[in-house]
Protein backbone atom coordinates (compact mmCIF):
# COMPACT_ATOMS: atom_id res chain seq x y z
CA UNK A 1 0.00 0.00 0.00
CA UNK A 2 1.07 3.60 -0.54
CA UNK A 3 3.26 5.25 2.11
CA UNK A 4 3.63 8.88 3.15
CA UNK A 5 6.98 9.61 4.81
CA UNK A 6 7.22 12.86 6.77
CA UNK A 7 10.99 13.15 7.10
CA UNK A 8 14.17 12.56 5.12
CA UNK A 9 17.47 14.43 4.77
CA UNK A 10 18.18 13.83 1.08
CA UNK A 11 18.54 17.57 0.41
CA UNK A 12 21.40 17.80 2.91
CA UNK A 13 23.21 14.95 1.15
CA UNK A 14 22.60 16.53 -2.27
CA UNK A 15 23.96 19.85 -1.03
CA UNK A 16 27.03 18.31 0.59
CA UNK A 17 27.79 16.39 -2.62
CA UNK A 18 27.75 19.67 -4.60
CA UNK A 19 25.96 18.26 -7.62
CA UNK A 20 27.73 14.91 -7.78
CA UNK A 21 24.70 12.81 -6.78
CA UNK A 22 21.76 11.97 -9.03
CA UNK A 23 18.49 11.90 -7.15
CA UNK A 24 17.16 9.38 -9.63
CA UNK A 25 19.41 6.51 -8.62
CA UNK A 26 22.38 7.53 -6.44
CA UNK A 27 23.17 4.62 -4.14
CA UNK A 28 24.26 7.10 -1.47
CA UNK A 29 20.63 8.29 -1.11
CA UNK A 30 18.28 6.16 1.01
CA UNK A 31 15.40 8.03 -0.60
CA UNK A 32 16.40 8.23 -4.26
CA UNK A 33 13.60 8.03 -6.82
CA UNK A 34 14.15 4.35 -7.63
CA UNK A 35 13.97 3.40 -3.95
CA UNK A 36 10.87 5.51 -3.34
CA UNK A 37 9.19 3.82 -6.29
CA UNK A 38 10.14 0.32 -5.16
CA UNK A 39 8.92 1.01 -1.61
CA UNK A 40 5.63 2.50 -2.88
CA UNK A 41 6.33 5.80 -1.15
CA UNK A 42 3.62 7.99 -2.64
CA UNK A 43 4.57 11.20 -0.83
CA UNK A 44 7.97 12.16 0.58
CA UNK A 45 8.69 15.19 2.76
CA UNK A 46 12.13 16.68 2.15
CA UNK A 47 13.62 18.44 5.16
CA UNK A 48 15.81 21.51 4.87
CA UNK A 49 18.42 21.11 7.59
CA UNK A 50 21.42 23.38 8.11
CA UNK A 51 24.29 22.01 10.18
CA UNK A 52 24.93 23.97 13.42
CA UNK A 53 28.59 24.54 12.55
CA UNK A 54 27.73 26.72 9.53
CA UNK A 55 28.28 30.40 10.25
CA UNK A 56 25.12 32.34 11.06
CA UNK A 57 25.45 34.72 8.12
CA UNK A 58 25.73 31.78 5.71
CA UNK A 59 22.82 29.66 6.98
CA UNK A 60 20.03 31.17 4.91
CA UNK A 61 22.16 30.77 1.77
CA UNK A 62 22.46 27.06 2.63
CA UNK A 63 18.66 26.88 2.93
CA UNK A 64 18.33 28.38 -0.56
CA UNK A 65 20.96 25.99 -1.90
CA UNK A 66 19.03 22.98 -0.62
CA UNK A 67 15.79 24.36 -2.06
CA UNK A 68 17.58 24.83 -5.38
CA UNK A 69 18.56 21.15 -5.36
CA UNK A 70 14.95 20.28 -4.59
CA UNK A 71 13.73 22.22 -7.62
CA UNK A 72 16.57 21.38 -10.02
CA UNK A 73 17.63 17.83 -9.10
CA UNK A 74 14.60 16.23 -7.38
CA UNK A 75 11.80 17.83 -9.39
CA UNK A 76 13.57 19.14 -12.48
CA UNK A 77 15.19 15.89 -13.60
CA UNK A 78 12.46 13.43 -12.61
CA UNK A 79 9.07 13.87 -14.22
CA UNK A 80 7.52 11.38 -11.79
CA UNK A 81 8.29 13.70 -8.86
CA UNK A 82 5.48 16.24 -8.41
CA UNK A 83 5.76 19.29 -6.19
CA UNK A 84 3.20 19.51 -3.40
CA UNK A 85 3.13 23.28 -2.96
CA UNK A 86 -0.15 23.34 -1.00
CA UNK A 87 -2.15 20.60 0.67
CA UNK A 88 -4.79 20.42 -2.07
CA UNK A 89 -2.07 19.29 -4.51
CA UNK A 90 -2.13 15.91 -2.75
CA UNK A 91 -5.53 15.34 -4.37
CA UNK A 92 -4.12 15.68 -7.90
CA UNK A 93 -1.40 13.02 -7.77
CA UNK A 94 -1.76 10.45 -10.53
CA UNK A 95 -0.72 6.81 -10.65
CA UNK A 96 3.04 6.59 -10.98
CA UNK A 97 3.64 10.04 -9.53
CA UNK A 98 5.36 10.75 -6.21
CA UNK A 99 4.45 13.88 -4.30
CA UNK A 100 7.33 15.86 -2.79
CA UNK A 101 7.13 18.75 -0.35
CA UNK A 102 9.52 20.85 1.69
CA UNK A 103 9.84 21.09 5.47
CA UNK A 104 12.15 23.24 7.60
CA UNK A 105 14.03 21.55 10.45
CA UNK A 106 14.97 24.43 12.73
CA UNK A 107 14.42 28.16 12.15
CA UNK A 108 17.90 29.37 13.10
CA UNK A 109 18.72 30.15 9.41
CA UNK A 110 16.13 32.95 9.41
CA UNK A 111 17.60 34.65 12.50
CA UNK A 112 14.89 37.04 13.66
CA UNK A 113 13.75 37.93 10.12
CA UNK A 114 10.18 36.75 9.59
CA UNK A 115 10.33 37.99 5.99
CA UNK A 116 12.68 35.08 5.31
CA UNK A 117 10.13 32.68 6.77
CA UNK A 118 7.38 34.11 4.57
CA UNK A 119 9.67 33.63 1.56
CA UNK A 120 10.09 29.98 2.54
CA UNK A 121 6.32 29.54 2.71
CA UNK A 122 6.11 30.95 -0.82
CA UNK A 123 8.77 28.50 -1.97
CA UNK A 124 6.65 25.64 -0.65
CA UNK A 125 7.64 24.90 2.96
CA UNK A 126 4.62 23.16 4.54
CA UNK A 127 5.97 22.19 7.98
CA UNK A 128 8.27 24.13 10.30
CA UNK A 129 10.17 22.77 13.29
CA UNK A 130 11.36 25.54 15.59
CA UNK A 131 14.64 23.87 16.53
CA UNK A 132 17.04 21.06 15.92
CA UNK A 133 18.75 19.88 19.14
CA UNK A 134 20.41 23.17 20.00
CA UNK A 135 18.91 26.51 21.03
CA UNK A 136 18.18 29.36 18.65
CA UNK A 137 16.37 32.69 18.79
CA UNK A 138 12.96 30.97 18.73
CA UNK A 139 13.27 28.20 21.33
CA UNK A 140 15.48 25.62 23.01
CA UNK A 141 16.03 22.18 21.51
CA UNK A 142 16.26 18.94 23.46
CA UNK A 143 20.05 19.29 23.69
CA UNK A 144 20.06 22.73 25.34
CA UNK A 145 20.73 22.31 29.10
CA UNK A 146 18.76 25.47 29.86
CA UNK A 147 15.62 23.63 28.65
CA UNK A 148 13.68 26.83 28.06
CA UNK A 149 10.49 27.26 26.09
CA UNK A 150 9.51 29.51 23.21
CA UNK A 151 10.69 33.09 22.96
CA UNK A 152 8.38 35.83 21.74
CA UNK A 153 9.87 35.26 18.28
CA UNK A 154 9.07 31.56 18.55
CA UNK A 155 5.49 32.36 19.43
CA UNK A 156 5.21 34.66 16.41
CA UNK A 157 6.49 31.86 14.19
CA UNK A 158 3.83 29.44 15.47
CA UNK A 159 1.15 32.06 14.80
CA UNK A 160 2.49 32.53 11.26
CA UNK A 161 2.42 28.76 10.73
CA UNK A 162 -1.24 28.81 11.75
CA UNK A 163 -1.96 31.67 9.37
CA UNK A 164 -0.28 29.92 6.43
CA UNK A 165 -1.85 26.49 7.20
CA UNK A 166 1.58 25.04 7.97
CA UNK A 167 2.39 22.33 10.54
CA UNK A 168 4.41 23.25 13.62
CA UNK A 169 6.77 20.32 14.19
CA UNK A 170 7.69 19.49 17.80
CA UNK A 171 10.34 16.84 17.05
CA UNK A 172 13.68 18.07 18.50
CA UNK A 173 11.96 20.70 20.67
CA UNK A 174 12.56 21.01 24.43
CA UNK A 175 9.75 19.75 26.63
CA UNK A 176 8.87 23.24 27.83
CA UNK A 177 8.89 24.41 24.24
CA UNK A 178 6.55 21.55 23.37
CA UNK A 179 3.98 22.71 25.90
CA UNK A 180 4.26 26.29 24.64
CA UNK A 181 3.55 25.03 21.13
CA UNK A 182 0.55 23.07 22.34
CA UNK A 183 -0.97 26.26 23.67
CA UNK A 184 -0.53 28.14 20.40
CA UNK A 185 -0.40 25.77 17.43
CA UNK A 186 -3.45 24.94 15.35
CA UNK A 187 -1.55 22.20 13.48
CA UNK A 188 0.98 20.45 15.75
CA UNK A 189 2.90 17.41 14.54
CA UNK A 190 5.85 15.27 15.58
CA UNK A 191 7.34 14.40 12.19
CA UNK A 192 9.89 11.85 13.46
CA UNK A 193 9.62 10.88 17.13
CA UNK A 194 8.97 7.73 19.17
CA UNK A 195 7.75 6.89 22.69
CA UNK A 196 9.99 7.71 25.64
CA UNK A 197 8.18 5.03 27.67
CA UNK A 198 9.41 2.35 25.26
CA UNK A 199 12.86 3.91 24.68
CA UNK A 200 14.12 6.51 27.12
CA UNK A 201 15.84 8.86 24.68
CA UNK A 202 15.71 12.66 24.89
CA UNK A 203 14.31 12.85 21.34
CA UNK A 204 11.26 10.77 22.19
CA UNK A 205 7.90 11.89 23.60
CA UNK A 206 6.50 11.25 27.05
CA UNK A 207 3.03 9.74 27.39
CA UNK A 208 1.74 13.14 28.53
CA UNK A 209 3.11 14.78 25.39
CA UNK A 210 1.70 12.08 23.13
CA UNK A 211 -1.75 12.28 24.72
CA UNK A 212 -1.75 16.07 24.43
CA UNK A 213 -0.93 15.82 20.72
CA UNK A 214 -3.69 13.30 20.13
CA UNK A 215 -6.23 15.33 22.09
CA UNK A 216 -5.44 18.39 19.98
CA UNK A 217 -5.78 16.49 16.70
CA UNK A 218 -2.03 16.34 16.14
CA UNK A 219 0.01 13.56 14.58
CA UNK A 220 3.00 11.48 15.66
CA UNK A 221 5.10 9.92 12.90
CA UNK A 222 7.36 7.18 14.21
CA UNK A 223 11.04 7.34 13.27
CA UNK A 224 13.26 4.47 12.07
CA UNK A 225 16.44 5.55 13.89
CA UNK A 226 17.58 2.61 16.09
CA UNK A 227 18.76 4.74 19.08
CA UNK A 228 15.21 6.14 19.28
CA UNK A 229 13.67 2.65 19.01
CA UNK A 230 15.62 0.49 21.46
CA UNK A 231 18.00 1.42 24.24
CA UNK A 232 20.40 -1.48 23.72
CA UNK A 233 21.12 -3.98 20.96
CA UNK A 234 20.01 -4.14 17.35
CA UNK A 235 16.57 -2.71 16.58
CA UNK A 236 14.09 -4.77 14.56
CA UNK A 237 10.87 -3.87 12.79
CA UNK A 238 9.01 -5.52 15.68
CA UNK A 239 10.81 -3.15 18.06
CA UNK A 240 9.59 -0.19 16.02
CA UNK A 241 6.05 -1.56 16.07
CA UNK A 242 6.17 -1.53 19.89
CA UNK A 243 6.14 2.27 19.67
CA UNK A 244 3.09 2.20 17.41
CA UNK A 245 1.40 -0.23 19.83
CA UNK A 246 2.08 2.10 22.74
CA UNK A 247 0.79 5.18 20.94
CA UNK A 248 -2.36 3.22 20.05
CA UNK A 249 -2.87 2.42 23.75
CA UNK A 250 -2.73 6.17 24.41
CA UNK A 251 -5.59 6.77 21.97
CA UNK A 252 -3.68 7.64 18.81
CA UNK A 253 -4.57 4.82 16.44
CA UNK A 254 -5.93 7.31 13.89
CA UNK A 255 -3.12 9.83 14.42
CA UNK A 256 0.02 7.74 13.89
CA UNK A 257 2.15 7.96 10.74
CA UNK A 258 5.66 7.28 9.45
CA UNK A 259 8.71 9.57 9.48
CA UNK A 260 11.73 7.50 8.48
CA UNK A 261 14.58 10.04 8.89
CA UNK A 262 16.30 8.25 5.99
CA UNK A 263 19.48 9.99 4.82
CA UNK A 264 19.78 11.50 8.29
CA UNK A 265 20.52 8.23 10.12
CA UNK A 266 23.50 5.93 9.85
CA UNK A 267 22.47 2.94 11.94
CA UNK A 268 19.49 1.14 10.38
CA UNK A 269 16.71 -1.25 11.35
CA UNK A 270 17.30 -4.64 9.74
CA UNK A 271 14.97 -4.96 6.77
CA UNK A 272 14.26 -1.23 6.81
CA UNK A 273 17.58 0.14 5.55
CA UNK A 274 16.22 2.46 2.86
CA UNK A 275 12.97 3.60 1.24
CA UNK A 276 12.85 0.58 -1.09
CA UNK A 277 12.11 -1.61 1.94
CA UNK A 278 9.16 0.41 3.20
CA UNK A 279 6.71 -2.39 2.42
CA UNK A 280 8.53 -4.68 4.85
CA UNK A 281 7.12 -2.52 7.64
CA UNK A 282 3.66 -2.59 6.09
CA UNK A 283 3.71 -6.39 5.74
CA UNK A 284 4.75 -6.79 9.38
CA UNK A 285 2.10 -4.33 10.57
CA UNK A 286 -0.59 -6.36 8.79
CA UNK A 287 0.21 -9.26 11.14
CA UNK A 288 -0.92 -7.18 14.11
CA UNK A 289 -3.48 -4.70 12.73
CA UNK A 290 -6.30 -4.85 10.23
CA UNK A 291 -5.91 -3.40 6.73
CA UNK A 292 -7.81 -0.18 7.47
CA UNK A 293 -5.63 0.53 10.50
CA UNK A 294 -2.42 -0.11 8.57
CA UNK A 295 -3.57 2.11 5.71
CA UNK A 296 -4.06 4.75 8.36
CA UNK A 297 -0.49 4.41 9.62
CA UNK A 298 0.88 4.28 6.05
CA UNK A 299 -0.85 7.39 4.72
CA UNK A 300 -4.51 7.94 5.49
CA UNK A 301 -4.15 9.26 9.06
CA UNK A 302 -1.96 12.03 7.69
CA UNK A 303 -4.38 12.80 4.86
CA UNK A 304 -7.22 13.01 7.40
CA UNK A 305 -5.44 15.59 9.54
CA UNK A 306 -4.18 18.16 7.05
CA UNK A 307 -4.30 21.85 7.98
CA UNK A 308 -7.54 23.48 6.86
Amino acid sequence: MNVIDLHCDALLKLSEAKGKLRFADASELDTNKERLQKGKVKVQAFAIFVEPYIQSDQKFQEVLTQIDYFYSEVLGKNQEMKHIRCWSDLNTLKDGEIGAFLTLEGVDPIGNDLTKLRILYQLGVLSVGLTWNQANLAADGVGEPRAGGLTELGKEIVKLNNQYKVFTDVSHLSEKGFWDVMELADFPIASHSNSKTICNHRRNLTDEQAKALFQKGGLIHVVYNPPFIKEQGKASIDDLIKHIDHFCLLGGIKQIGLGSDFDGIYDKVKGLEDASQSQNLIIKLLKYYNEAEVRGFASENFLSHLPK
